[in-house]
């Protein structure tokens, strides 16, 4: 094995078991299933309890996935789709920073492109893709390509098809909100 597999292997086991316990606390976390269903309606995903089941089963699905090497340009596709979800949803207005208020993008990003990297890069020797060659197959550009696609064509059909953010509640005016109390 070499210092490049041991380094995409460390890459992969890390990432894909960071995003199992992801998966895992939108299940069986504080808040259960309807928790998780209830803050994904609150952004406009609906109905937050298929939204929920689905990000929490994908999240374990494609983590174990990616850990152990299987498929990886799927795996690593999937979790590309989570967190452009995820950056659109909840991140994206909050800036770039994850410590600014409501937390920024950049932890989805960095997530997103870390599985775009392993995914071009191939699963390495310690993987089930290798045991089972179909790594040479599925790394390089062809796998950056299916995860990249999968990953955007996919997360982008679910907002279109299901995202429907609240509108943004209108500006007041000093003016407006003086003229509200004058009237009450």
């Amino acid at each position: 094995m070499t210092a490049a597999d041991t380094a995409d292997l460390v890459l992969r086991v890390v990432v894909g078991l960071t995003i199992v316990a992801h998966g895992y606390n939108h299940i069986f976390g504080p808040g259960g299933i309807q928790g998780t269903a209830g803050w994904f309606a609150s952004m406009g995903l609906k109905p937050g309890i298929m939204h929920a089941w689905a990000s929490g089963l994908i999240e374990l699905a494609a983590g174990v996935g990616l850990a152990v090497g299987f498929l990886t340009p799927f795996s690593a596709g999937a979790i590309i789709g989570i967190m452009v979800v995820a950056g659109m949803t909840a991140h994206r207005k909050n800036g770039f920073f994850i410590f600014k208020p409501g937390q920024g993008y950049e932890y989805v990003l960095m997530i997103a492109v870390v599985c775009l990297a392993i995914a071009t890069f191939g699963p390495g020797y310690a993987s089930l893709d290798h045991a089972i060659t179909i790594d040479d197959n599925l790394d390089g550009w062809l796998g950056g390509l299916i995860a990249l696609v999968l990953g955007v064509v996919g997360s982008a059909g679910l907002l279109v098809t299901f995202w429907r953010p609240d509108p943004p509640k209108p500006a007041t005016t000093p003016t407006q909100d003086a003229q509200a109390k004058q009237d009450a």
